[in-house]
């Protein structure tokens, strides 16, 4: 496995969910979440422990790449494409289901097709680097 490649990955998820969460849909994901509606004291306990989240999230990238790069290492469909072929079947079999679950369950449809929509634009980047990068 090539952890420079995973290592990429998991930075381009994160300037990836910054755009997408940021200028793209950030006013929907903040409404759906309710946080434009919250208190100036509570945006500022937010803003204060979101250093501690985005190292979380850096890791589970880590993570998730990592299980991705074995996955499309261990595949016979390679390369580019092959990378994002995996990284396709992989969010339509596992991401898309376990989303959907959430929504069945009582979730907002908007926070749904916001976060698949998210995963498989970085699951398809993370795919071809990886992929790619052999």
């Amino acid at each position: 496995m090539n952890y420079w490649a995973i290592l990429v990955s998991a930075i381009a998820s994160m300037v990836i969910g910054s755009i997408w969460y940021g200028p793209l849909f950030g006013k929907k994901f903040m409404e759906a979440m309710g946080m434009n509606e919250w208190s100036p004291e509570k945006k500022a306990e937010m803003t204060k422990s979101m250093g501690i989240s985005y190292v979380g999230q850096f890791i589970l990238s880590l993570i998730m790449f990592f299980v991705l790069a074995w996955y499309i290492t261990t595949s016979v469909h390679t390369g580019i494409i092959g990378g994002m072929a995996n990284a396709f079947g992989l969010w339509l079999g596992f991401v898309v289901p376990l989303a959907a679950g959430n929504v069945l369950w009582g979730g907002k449809k908007i926070l749904f097709w916001l976060s698949i929509g998210n995963m498989l634009i970085t699951l398809l980047v993370a795919g071809a680097i990886i992929g790619g990068w052999q």
